[in-house]
């Protein structure tokens, strides 16, 4: 018997808008798996540090980031298991 409850559990991928980004980190504290983390050596085109995921094969999907970013910036989308290659 195949483990449905397995293959439809979410895979999560992070998209980050760093030229909008303003590094506020709302979305570091958001994320359960400590995924995103601020970019403190370079600047995007308005002068503000970034934030950048630092591993996307461990995301959830639960979308915690995206939802809290004042900005925007953050896209999450969702994969099931069986759709990943």
């Amino acid at each position: 018997m195949e483990n449905t409850l397995l293959r439809e559990h979410p895979i999560g991928a992070i998209d980050i808008n760093t030229e909008r980004c303003k590094g506020c980190g709302l979305c570091i504290s958001a994320c359960p798996k400590n995924l995103i983390s601020l970019v403190e050596r370079e600047v995007n085109k308005h002068g503000y540090p970034f934030v950048t995921v630092n591993d996307d094969a461990v995301c959830t999907g639960c979308a915690s980031c995206g939802i809290i970013c004042p900005d925007g910036c953050i896209t999450v989308y969702r994969k099931k298991k069986g759709d990943v290659a």
